[in-house]
């Protein structure tokens, strides 16, 4: 006799959530804002670009509607921030995940690396996600129903990557960060966590012809990750089933950072 197995598609439940996440016109910001809208929640999206953050908003209504509003802006600025905030609360009354996922990455050699470069990455990186965080935290203060924040961090915040000693000090700060919010935030009920993505197939990689090639033959796992694997791992902490996880930082990498060879 046979039987047949119905196996539902493991999902996180975002009902009635409410959601902020910032770079988020493409790449993986774009695959975390598309995810959490297909599983019920409410996203404000933002990016630097407005045709790109409204063609993601667009697309994402789209497939799930009226799911999501667009906050195009700088997310390391203080004004576009309470915005973000502001919209989120406005909108849907209330603001329960923050992913800060916005960075920037400006190579260049460490000694003759200039201070106008260093300042920027800093301010994009750290200071936009530290001041979203705190914005958020204030929120979901008030709300008294805790909250989830997330930060999106990189594997060179592990490992030594030439030309990108700004970019992966900042990385590692985020996870720091992380980890310091555990003190201040977890009476409130608010887990915070943060997400290592290594080699990641986006739009911006994948104009490197090479850039598949290379990462292929240097993951153990035998290819660069995708934006699902990352969006999949960053609904799971920013979700209930993790409520008991914070301070930690998930390095998703294909086992880069375990061997650490350098991609031609």
């Amino acid at each position: 006799m046979y039987y047949a197995i119905h196996i539902k598609p493991f999902r996180m439940g975002f009902k009635n959530k409410v959601a902020v996440v910032t770079g988020a016109g493409q790449g993986i910001g774009f695959e975390i804002c598309r995810s959490l809208a297909e599983q019920g929640a409410k996203v404000v999206l933002n990016d630097l670009d407005p045709d790109l953050a409204k063609q993601a908003g667009v697309q994402i209504n789209r497939e799930s509607p009226d799911s999501c509003t667009v906050v195009a802006g700088d997310s390391s600025n203080q004004a576009v921030i309470e915005k973000m905030v502001e919209t989120a609360v406005g909108n849907y009354d209330r603001l329960d995940i923050v992913v800060a996922n916005a960075g920037i990455t400006l190579f260049g050699d460490f000694l003759s690396y200039s201070p106008e470069a260093f300042n920027k990455v800093m301010q994009v990186n750290l200071s936009g996600s530290f001041f979203l965080a705190q914005a958020a935290a204030r929120q979901m203060i008030r709300q008294g129903s805790g909250g989830s924040i997330l930060f999106t961090s990189s594997a060179t915040g592990h490992q030594a990557h030439k030309n990108l000693a700004a970019y992966g000090m900042s990385k590692a700060a985020l996870e720091m960060l992380a980890k310091n919010l555990v003190i201040e935030l977890s009476g409130y009920k608010i887990n915070v966590n943060a997400v290592a993505p290594g080699a990641t197939l986006t739009e911006r990689t994948m104009l490197d012809a090479d850039y598949n090639k290379n990462w292929s033959k240097t993951t153990p796992m035998g290819r660069p990750a995708s934006v699902q694997d990352i969006a999949e791992s960053v609904l799971f902490l920013v979700s209930e089933k993790a409520r008991q996880i914070t301070g930690q930082t998930l390095i998703i990498d294909g086992g880069w950072t375990s061997v650490s060879p350098p991609a031609d």
